[in-house]
This record gives C-alpha cells, sequence and structure tokens, in this order.
C-alpha cells in the first residue's frame, strides 16, 4: 500500500460528506428556491489564515451540479488577510446552497490545519529543527491534512504503517528490549528503509545509538534531557522531540537542539478557521 492507492478514498470522502448532509433532498432549499434561480457565492476569510482546501471546491460542487464555476482567488499554502475573498463560484442558487456546508467544513477544517502549521513553523523558524506531523488524523482524511500540513509549511512524517519503520515502546516489550528489536529490525527491514525507535530516557537513547538507530524520537523528555541528548547523539542519529508539543512550548524544544519535532496537535486539535459563504442572485 502506498499514498497513490488511498487518493480515491479523498473521492469517497466528499461522496460520504454531500450524502449524510443532503440524504434524500436539501427540503428548504427545494421548497423555496426556483430550479432556474441563478446565483453568485463568496468565500471569504473571517480571519488571519493560511489557506487550505480550494480544490475540494471543485469536487464537492462537481458532485452536485455540472454548472457550477469555481474561481479561486487565491492559492493552497497562501497567507490571508481577514476580509479576503478565496473564491467565487457562480451557477445555479439552489446547488450553491446545497454544497454550502460540506464546502465550508472542509475549506475550514483543512485551513485551520494549515494555519496552525504556520505558526509553529514561524515559532522554530530561528532553530534547525523542522516540524513533522503524526498518525493522529480525523479518519479518511489523513491526506486532505496532511497535505493542509504541508501547505502551511511542515514535512509529512509516516503516511501510514506502511512507509516507514518506528519501534516503539510497545513494539520494544514485546521484543524483550531496544537491542532485540533494533536487531530484529535491522535483520528484516527492506533495504534503504531508515529504522527509527523510541526512547523515554537517557539510558535508553545509549542503547539505540549503540545498536545503529538512524533516528529516535525522545518521548516527552525534558528540554534539559533533550539538550543532554543532543550533546551524547553527537551526529550519530538524526533526533525527533515527540510529546507535549504545542504553540506555547515548541521554541524551547527547537532551541535544544533536535533535528525534527512532531506534533499530533497540528492535525488533531487544529481550531477550523473562520470562513464564511455570501450567496446572492446573479
Amino acid at each position: 500500500m502506498n499514498a497513490d492507492t488511498l487518493r480515491p478514498a479523498i473521492a469517497d470522502l466528499i461522496t460520504m460528506a454531500l450524502a449524510e448532509d443532503i440524504g434524500s433532498g436539501d427540503i428548504t432549499t427545494g421548497l423555496l428556491i426556483d430550479p432556474q434561480q441563478a446565483g453568485r457565492a463568496l468565500i471569504t476569510a473571517k480571519q488571519d489564515l493560511v489557506c487550505c482546501g480550494l480544490d475540494v471546491l471543485d469536487h464537492v460542487y462537481g458532485l452536485i451540479c455540472d454548472d457550477i464555476r469555481v474561481d479561486r482567488r487565491a492559492a493552497d499554502g497562501t497567507r490571508i488577510t481577514n476580509g479576503a475573498t478565496l473564491a467565487e463560484l457562480q451557477g445555479p442558487f439552489h446547488a450553491l446552497l446545497t454544497g454550502e456546508r460540506v464546502a465550508l467544513n472542509f475549506l475550514q477544517r483543512l485551513s485551520g490545519i494549515a494555519t496552525l502549521t504556520r505558526a509553529c513553523v514561524d515559532a522554530i523558524a530561528h532553530s534547525r529543527a523542522k516540524l513533522l506531523d503524526t498518525r493522529k488524523t480525523t479518519p479518511g482524511w489523513r491526506l486532505l491534512e496532511k497535505k493542509a500540513v504541508r501547505c502551511g509549511g511542515g514535512c509529512n512524517h509516516r503516511m501510514g504503517l506502511f512507509d516507514a519503520m518506528l519501534i516503539k515502546e510497545n513494539h520494544i516489550a514485546a521484543c524483550g528490549g531496544i537491542s532485540n528489536a533494533l536487531e530484529k529490525a535491522r535483520s528484516g527491514s527492506p533495504a534503504g528503509m531508515n529504522i527509527e525507535i523510541e526512547v523515554r530516557s537517557l539510558d535508553e537513547l545509549q542503547q539505540a545509538l549503540a545498536y545503529g538507530a538512524d533516528m529516535i524520537m525522545l518521548d516527552n523528555m525534558s528540554c534539559a534531557d533533550m539538550r543532554r541528548a543532543v550533546e551524547l547523539t553527537a551526529g550519530r542519529a538524526r533526533l525527533e522531540a515527540s510529546g507535549n508539543v504545542s504553540l506555547d512550548t515548541i521554541a524551547a524544544i527547537a532551541e535544544t537542539g533536535v533535528d525534527y519535532i512532531s506534533c499530533g496537535a497540528l492535525t488533531h486539535s487544529a481550531p477550523a478557521a473562520d470562513v464564511s459563504m455570501l450567496i446572492e442572485q446573479a
């Protein structure tokens, strides 16, 4: 399995979102709006944000009506100021109304992730650290949410369990220790695949270094211990800080000298961006 095989899931996700919202039909719009009435809609930012998800608008409205035209006024990954127009849509008034909530749900969620990611990237710009996402994504949304992280200037960690090796504490426990886990990983991993392992103490770090880990995740360590870990590692492996990462703590973590900082909050706790759609007769 790879990322390309997952892409049809995006179309399925949009189809499901429309089905759960529209069901057997939009009762209110069906009763009030003339099917021949033309409309024009503006999607506007109600806060400063980083845009992501405009391409989804085409898919949402493409499934509702062939006669909707989407004119993007911004590009994914760009900073948008409060009040700016993100897109203009034209077509049947009833179709614009029916797709409004689903379209905005995607746009608000993805722009929210991109916006939080950009804030975190800006907070560590003075350091060497790169920001990574995690697998703590909304089920079914992973490709979209990881794209939003990239739009915000962050980097994707593994897409799933299939494309990178990360030995975590439960793997270590099942194998009987760090040395056994790394030896098994080395003997059976695909050629050229980097091996990352999670450690919770400086003693475990030393064990991981002794057995040749390519990348080491420092799990919930204090900044003092992370600084010491950087000194002990001395470039022999790449170091990733993980745990209790937020916009308030990320700068101090970056200043320890780690190579990467992974932050689950980017995708599991980002507030939705404030975006609105106003529709008028064309």
